[in-house]
């Protein structure tokens, strides 16, 4: 991902926000009255080190088919229903094609009433942000930029499967995220345009939302500029539950403008939002290790969607 100005997204957000706003006045009915499920912050945090073990997962690469694999077969021991959505994809130079793979996992998908949660697998190829440019085209390990956001939603797969609530929820993992060239907004985010492309209409969520880089051990999560401006109920929903769970790394105030897997549903009229921490020394680096991130910052995240479903 990339920070931007413009990705081309034309919507009545006016409409758009007040339909929103009738969703989510919806939430109140019907609560369930279990507990709220805990969330394993250091499970969690085994999942982006498992992801990081397989190095860093450049489509097209033996990592990366080993990391699908062991994604897939995660999921299938949660979801009701696991499927993959194969693509081909371009990047680099000299350019190459390989088949990239998107990951889908529903749960409950009887139920038409549900939210998308979403976060990226893939890794940088290159580690051109790297301040030693013998380093430039060294791969990237992706521990917060990938990894962080996944290992998240594979402990909220293991918590749906263990107690499900009352909304369905679908889990996808979009490949081709991270190959893109800057300053050139269509060559990011690969897999959520494809998702979206093949599955506009047949899932109709209430809003989506992204995770991603939400594992740094120094956590400021800020509103994130496009997210704010076109699905902002949502953005104030998420964030008025972590100010009601007492976690202040989320921290009100739009910081960062960034092209990332959400815009492909902003375009598309889906509401969906970004929570992300762009203020990450080793984006791009390779030093975007698991030592730089912390449980503590997953358990944070994680506690916060796990409030907003059940």
């Amino acid at each position: 991902m990339l920070t931007s100005k413009s990705a081309g997204i034309n919507m009545k957000h006016g409409l758009m926000c007040k339909i929103i706003i009738i969703w989510l006045m919806t939430l109140t009915t019907g609560c369930n009255s279990a507990p709220i499920p805990h969330f394993d912050a250091d499970n969690a945090f085994l999942y982006l080190e498992k992801q990081c073990a397989f190095g860093p997962r450049i489509p097209g690469s033996a990592a990366h088919q080993q990391c699908r694999d062991y994604l897939v077969s995660t999921l299938q021991l949660y979801a009701d229903q696991v499927t993959t959505q194969p693509f081909m994809f371009t990047f680099g130079k000299p350019a190459k094609s390989v088949t990239a793979t998107n990951i889908i996992a529903a749960f409950q998908p009887q139920k038409r009433d549900r939210i998308l949660l979403c976060a990226h697998w893939d890794t940088r190829p290159w580690a051109d942000m790297d301040k030693d440019p013998k380093n430039h085209n060294q791969p990237v390990i992706g521990a917060n930029d990938g990894a962080s956001g996944v290992a998240v939603l594979l402990e909220i797969a293991k918590i749906l499967h263990s107690q499900k609530p009352e909304i369905g929820i679908d889990i996808v993992l979009f490949d081709a995220e991270d190959a893109g060239e800057y300053n050139v907004d269509e060559s990011w985010a690969q897999g959520s345009a494809a998702f979206v492309r093949q599955y506009r209409g047949k899932l109709t969520p209430r809003y989506g939302i992204l995770l991603d880089m939400i594992g740094d051990a120094d956590l400021n999560v800020y509103k994130e500029g496009f997210s704010n401006e076109y699905a902002k109920p949502i953005v104030d929903l998420v964030w008025q539950q972590a100010a009601a769970l007492g976690i202040r790394e989320f921290i009100p105030e739009v910081r960062h403008i960034v092209t990332d897997d959400h815009l492909a549903f902003l375009k598309a009229g889906i509401p969906c939002i970004d929570i992300i921490d762009f203020d990450y020394p080793w984006w791009h680096t390779i030093h975007d290790t698991p030592d730089k991130c912390s449980p503590a910052s997953l358990g944070k995240i994680g506690a916060v969607l796990v409030h907003l479903i059940y």
